[in-house]
């Protein structure tokens, strides 16, 4: 059986129990990362060299980093619906699960480490306004483009992609700090809000 290695409060983790929910495949979850020494030792290290979760493990396949997790478990449960195998239609997939791995995830880090890790290394009042100001500035680019798909981030449809942008959308709303009006991201909050496994692994209390 499929086996997700993780803390259920990790971000990372819950895109990977999200994608299972929708496809409805079985698995084992193992607690690993609440207590972080637990991912520095040895046993830990020899499945992902980074001491990250969440970590896959088939059989004798393992398999790290969250979102090539879900291109492998949508590619290998029936999840063509969700990642398609045309190319023209998958590239935008890949190409906003990217963006969400680079572009957004650079812009929230400092801001979430200093408001809701309360982390004392983010708490310089300049550099905290220039995250949020960046933070922002990319919300912006994701609500402009929501504008115009008119429903989800890859197109008309819901896709793969919309497991970690919808993730990092509930991330911002989590957050305390002061949301700019983004009328096409609120409304694609509510939408995802509609699918019970976002419920439950998104729109949940957790950032």
């Amino acid at each position: 059986m499929l086996k997700v290695l993780g803390r259920t409060s990790s971000i990372n983790v819950r895109k990977v129990l999200w994608l299972c929910a929708e496809l409805d495949i079985a698995y084992e979850s193992e607690p690993w990362g609440d207590d972080p020494q637990s991912l520095h030792s040895a046993e830990f290290m020899a499945l992902n060299p980074n001491a990250m979760v969440p970590v896959m493990i088939e059989d004798d396949f393992v398999l790290w980093e969250s979102n090539t997790i879900l291109r492998y478990l949508a590619n290998s449960n029936g999840g063509d619906w969700l990642y398609p195998e045309n190319p023209r239609a998958r590239a935008p997939v890949d190409q906003w699960m990217d963006w969400q791995a680079t572009e957004l995830n650079t812009s929230w880090r400092y801001a979430f480490m200093s408001l809701v890790r309360n982390s004392p290394a983010h708490q310089d009042p300049r550099l905290l306004a220039a995250a949020v100001k960046g933070w922002s500035h990319t919300m912006n680019i994701l609500n402009q483009h929501l504008e115009k798909t008119g429903r989800y981030v890859a197109g008309r449809n819901f896709s793969l992609a919309d497991i970690p942008v919808g993730l990092a959308v509930n991330r911002w709303f989590e957050t305390p700090l002061e949301h700019p009006h983004f009328p096409a991201v609120q409304t694609y909050y509510e939408r995802l809000t509609e699918r019970e496994p976002y419920t439950t692994w998104g729109r949940n209390g957790k950032p």
